[in-house]
């Protein structure tokens, strides 16, 4: 091709460009157009976000500040690192990442798996209108508080409350236990109470999951001579391990945050050795005792080692199964 040639061409190639990127632009908004409500909806939860979520994140350098409401966030005094000094130093650090640890890795073991296998075996069921009614059930108390499910809790585990006249009705005790007046039940209280409201509830992810499996491949394994349980081990488990991968990184990266509703509505000073958590922790020292400052450097810390969490998590996933969030 002669250098004649191939300057003609390069030069209607650039002639063709701005009339390619006039057409992507109109295509672009039409489409903006005919989806204009949709849009609206989303930049609705959009300016949510940017107003609650990160314009608040300025506020966060009062963490490295001796901040009172009396002064704004920009008079404060600097004072560096001397509130994350003061929350490792302080007695209270290792009883509360105790209980914090402690219970949110009870969950992950027990309270992870349970809504996969409730979905795997509801997934099962023949009847649609007993699958209905078992799945109604089961996420029904996503939808109540836990100030009204606390408020039951502690009705139930009473001296003269429902499980403790059941239990001695058993034979199983012989006189009525004060089971949140006692320490030693709370983390089972807890991790309980947690599967009981959220069990059916985080079970719908996994159901949508699984409905997106191809029929065929379980075809494949009837002509295969594979049963119920082989399937749902060898075709079902493999085909939403995406899934099941993603939300463990997410599960991980949680372990420092515990149920602050929960934890508050279910602890009382009688149990205040094991509900003693980071959030509670936080919220008694920023704003029963008004530390705001001190408050920041503790949530600014946990924000800290989930984010290290969460890369770790990510990347071993990447590793060993493939799947990651980023």
């Amino acid at each position: 091709m002669s250098a004649d040639m191939s300057y003609e061409l390069s030069a209607k190639t650039e002639q063709q460009l701005p009339v390619r990127r006039k057409d992507k632009a109109l295509k672009l908004a039409r489409k903006l157009a005919g989806q204009k409500y949709l849009q609206i909806m989303a930049l609705l939860g959009v300016a949510w976000m940017i107003i609650f979520n990160y314009i608040p994140m300025y506020s966060v350098i009062i963490a490295f500040k001796e901040f009172n409401i009396i002064h704004s966030v920009h008079d404060a005094p600097w004072v560096g690192l001397e509130h994350f000094r003061e929350f490792l130093d302080d007695d209270e650090l290792p009883g509360v990442i105790w209980n914090t640890v402690g219970m949110s890795v009870l969950k992950l073991i027990i309270a992870f798996p349970l809504p996969i296998i409730f979905a795997l075996f509801l997934n099962e069921l023949r009847s649609l209108k007993l699958k209905k009614f078992v799945q109604t059930i089961s996420y029904l108390p996503h939808f109540l508080s836990w100030v009204i499910l606390g408020g039951i809790l502690t009705t139930w585990l009473a001296d003269v409350g429902f499980v403790n006249h059941l239990l001695m009705a058993l034979g199983i005790i012989d006189e009525p236990i004060s089971y949140l007046a006692e320490p030693s039940y709370f983390w089972s209280i807890v991790i309980t109470s947690d599967i009981w409201k959220e069990l059916g509830w985080s079970a719908i992810i996994y159901l949508a999951a699984i409905a997106g499996v191809s029929p065929e491949m379980y075809e494949a394994a009837t002509i295969d001579g594979a049963g119920r349980f082989q399937k749902m081990w060898f075709v079902t488990l493999p085909s939403i391990r995406s899934t099941i991968a993603i939300l463990f990184i997410l599960a991980v990266s949680g372990i420092l945050n515990s149920n602050f509703d929960q934890i508050l509505v279910l602890r009382n000073s009688l149990n205040e050795s094991a509900s003693n958590v980071i959030d509670v922790y936080v919220y008694q020292t920023g704003i029963i005792s008004s530390r705001y400052s001190y408050s920041a450097a503790v949530g600014l810390f946990k924000s800290i080692i989930a984010l290290i969490l969460l890369l770790g998590a990510n990347q071993v996933s990447k590793k060993l199964n493939d799947t990651s969030l980023f």
